[in-house]
C-alpha cells in the first residue's frame, strides 16, 4: 500500500500492473478436492446441464456465468485521450473497467480487444460471442463507427449499451440536474455548450434534447451549442456541409 505524502500516479501504475501482471484473474466457484467434486462439475455430471439448456436457451442464464457476465469490447481507436492505439496498448483500461464492474455492481466482466477496426467485422464478432455473455459495453471505439456499430447490436437479445455515449451522458444528466436544483434555474433555460462532438458529446445532445420529452413538465434542453476542433458546429461551417 502506497503511504507516501504524493504519489506518481505513472510511476505506481507501471509497478502495480507489472508486478500482478494486469489487474484481473479467473476464479472457480466450486472446489475440486475429490473424484467426485470432478465429475459433478465437469464430466460426466456436467452433461445433464447442456442437456437442459439445449431444450431452453434461457437455461444458460439459471446454469451458467452468462446471468452475471459482461463483455467489454474496444477495437482500441479512441482509447482514453491516447487515440487509436491499437487493442493490445487498451488492454490495461478495459481489464480497469472490468474492475468496475466487479467492484461497483457485483459482476464478472471480461476484456476483448479485437484486433480489426472494420465496422462490420466488429458487429459480427460481437454477434457471435454473444451467447456467453449476459450483455456487451463497448469501450473506446471511434465514432462515427461506434453509433453504427451500437445500432447494430440492439437485436441480439441482450442488452448493448456504448459506454462513452451512454454512460458520459447519464452522469452529465445527473450532474446538470444537480446544478438545476442549487442554480434554482430550470435546465430549459439554461445555455448548455457542449466541447466536442464525438460520441459521447453527440449522445449527450441526444439526452438533454430528449429528457422529459413524455412529460407534462418543460424541462428539455432548448439551447444547446456544440463545438469541435474547429469551433461552434452550425450551418455556416463551409467543411461540415452536406
Amino acid at each position: 500500500m502506497y503511504t507516501g505524502s504524493v504519489m506518481d500516479y505513472d510511476e505506481e501504475a507501471l509497478k502495480i500492473h507489472r508486478k500482478y501482471a494486469g489487474k484481473l484473474r479467473t476464479e472457480s466457484n466450486v472446489a475440486i478436492n475429490t473424484k467426485e467434486d470432478l465429475s459433478v462439475a465437469y464430466t460426466p455430471g456436467v452433461a445433464k446441464v447442456c442437456e437442459v439448456i439445449a431444450k431452453d436457451k434461457q437455461k444458460a442464464y439459471e446454469y451458467t456465468l452468462k446471468k452475471r457476465t459482461v463483455a467489454v469490447v474496444t477495437d482500441g481507436s479512441a482509447v482514453l485521450g491516447l487515440g487509436n492505439i491499437g487493442p493490445e496498448a487498451a488492454l490495461p483500461v478495459m481489464e480497469g473497467k472490468c474492475i468496475l464492474f466487479k467492484e461497483y455492481a457485483g459482476l464478472d466482466a471480461f476484456p476483448l480487444c479485437l484486433d480489426t477496426q472494420d465496422t462490420q467485422e466488429i458487429i459480427a464478432i460481437v454477434k457471435a460471442i454473444a451467447p456467453t455473455f449476459g450483455g456487451i459495453n463497448l469501450e473506446d471505439i471511434s465514432a462515427p463507427r461506434c453509433f453504427e456499430i451500437e445500432d447494430a447490436l440492439q437485436d441480439i437479445g441482450i442488452p448493448v449499451m456504448h459506454d462513452d455515449q451512454h454512460g458520459t451522458a447519464i452522469t452529465l444528466m445527473g450532474a446538470l440536474i444537480n446544478a438545476s436544483k442549487l442554480a434554482e434555474k430550470p435546465i430549459s433555460e439554461m445555455k448548455i455548450v457542449i466541447n466536442g462532438s464525438g460520441a459521447a458529446g453527440v449522445a449527450i445532445t441526444k439526452l438533454l434534447l430528449g429528457i422529459g420529452v413524455n412529460s407534462s413538465k418543460d424541462i428539455c434542453a432548448k439551447n444547446i451549442v456544440i463545438c469541435d476542433s474547429k469551433g461552434i458546429i452550425g450551418h455556416h461551417r463551409e467543411d461540415i456541409r452536406g
